[in-house]
């Protein structure tokens, strides 16, 4: 879930929505505080031509009897009265002696908005709002703020999971169907939810292209597969008449070239049984005959019977010892699978090389590991070798048809086993790694 797309998508969203509700509390605040500002400014103007208006009606003392009306009443504003010289004559702004025209005070643990005026007497009057309302109002919209960036956090993250979840179990579907089809599993496809989303049409779409793709391959696999029962009935005949041309040829020079006639028409052969052999195993029809193997005694018989060849070769083949080790398998195709790695290594390394079969066991997996020091093999050829009819003699003047490893590469798939090629020091090292049981 952590590596979900869909979550941390959903997180960024919620993190720039939070970000944005968090800008539109600041603005809202400074908007608060200046329209307040001036409302208090207008009503104090206000005010203020209001008590001049009394004073041209009946002088000072009609604006001391106002000042005396107004002071019990509550939300007024706080007036103050002083002389010329700044004595007070009347009001609770006192001490405060603020200048002429506009000014913010402290009283205590208050603050004012003032503005003073000086009457025609000389007089000085003076009217206060206190911004303590203000800061009520502000609190107020931060905390409503604080509440809604807190909300918008919680439900985007709950969203976000919940969203994630949802993408992932699909994406996931998407991601399995791939995994089995990877496996040879051809004729899986991905469940298609309901509705008509995104997702929805993208599954249908990769299930219309798994579909074309498998009915491609099996017209390959067909056609690969017909041609090769085609060919085999009519070169097998080819091969009875040259046996029978071999038994009543009498000249050494005809007899040698009937042998090399038989040689490369058997060559075929073993070629198209190759091809038959890689239909039958992609196709997945051996599944049936898996069974508890033990690998470790399938190699060492394996490399105990082509001892006597690597010999003639003029090389050393030996067993590794190790305990018993069980995978689940066919027990024909690995024996097939572990013939071709050794014939590989005994055809393609030289006299006095050394090749050993081993067979390691972990506890997720069991290996099977043939390796020589031959000349090994360029990395940049590695992939290629289990290409079909790729071989790294671009003469082609050695025995082989570029099928074997071709072999080794469709029976660890039906196995569900990765092959992998490396360094073994000088020479080559072939791994496959099944699945422990």
């Amino acid at each position: 879930m952590l590596r979900s797309t869909s979550l941390r998508l959903a997180a960024i969203y919620t993190a720039g929505f939070a970000v944005a509700v968090a800008l539109l509390g600041v603005v809202t605040v400074v908007a608060t505080r200046t329209a307040l500002a001036e409302q208090f400014d207008t009503r104090i103007r206000t005010e203020m031509a209001a008590v001049k208006v009394d004073y041209s009606e009946g002088g000072l003392a009609h604006i001391l009897e106002e000042i005396d009306e107004r002071r019990n009443n509550p939300g007024e504003l706080s007036f103050g009265v002083e002389g010329a010289h700044g004595e007070l004559i009347k009001g609770p702004l006192d001490r405060l002696h603020p200048p002429l025209g506009w000014s913010t005070l402290r009283r205590g643990d208050h603050t004012l908005r003032v503005f003073a005026q000086t009457l025609p007497d000389g007089s000085h009057l003076i009217l206060g709002e206190d911004m303590a309302r203000m800061g009520a109002v502000e609190t107020s919209i931060q905390h409503a703020f604080i509440l809604a960036f807190a909300l918008v956090m919680v439900l985007g993250a709950a969203g976000g999971f919940a969203l994630s979840r949802a993408v992932a179990r699909r994406l996931q579907a998407i991601s399995g169907t791939a995994q089995a089809i990877i496996d040879g599993d051809l004729g899986r496809r991905i469940p298609v939810a309901g509705g008509d989303d995104d997702l929805a049409r993208m599954a249908q779409t990769i299930n219309r292209m798994l579909d074309r793709i498998t009915g491609l391959m099996d017209s390959l696999r067909h056609v690969s597969s017909d041609i090769a029962h085609d060919l085999r009935t009519p070169l097998n005949r080819l091969r009875q008449r040259l046996e029978q041309s071999l038994r009543r040829a009498s000249e050494p020079e005809h007899r040698a070239q009937i042998e090399g006639a038989l040689r490369d028409v058997d060559a075929i052969l073993v070629t198209f049984a190759a091809i038959l052999r890689i239909a039958e195993v992609e196709a997945g029809a051996r599944r049936a005959a898996f069974r508890p193997i033990d690998l470790t005694q399938l190699a060492h018989g394996v490399a105990d019977d082509f001892a006597p060849a690597a010999e003639d070769a003029g090389q050393t083949l030996a067993p590794v010892p190790a305990p018993a080790a069980h995978i689940i398998g066919d027990p024909d195709l690995i024996t097939q699978m572990t013939v071709n790695l050794v014939e590989n290594a005994i055809r393609h390394t030289p006299a006095g090389s050394a090749i050993r079969v081993e067979v390691l066991a972990a506890a997720d997996a069991v290996s099977l590991v043939v390796s020589d020091n031959g000349p090994g093999v360029p990395e940049a050829e590695r992939e290629r070798l289990f290409d079909r009819f790729h071989r790294l003699e671009r003469s082609r003047s050695s025995a082989g048809s570029g099928l074997g490893l071709a072999l080794v590469a469709a029976i660890a798939r039906l196995h569900r086993a990765e092959v992998q090629l490396s360094d073994s020091g000088r020479g080559l090292r072939v791994t496959v790694r099944f699945p422990a049981t």
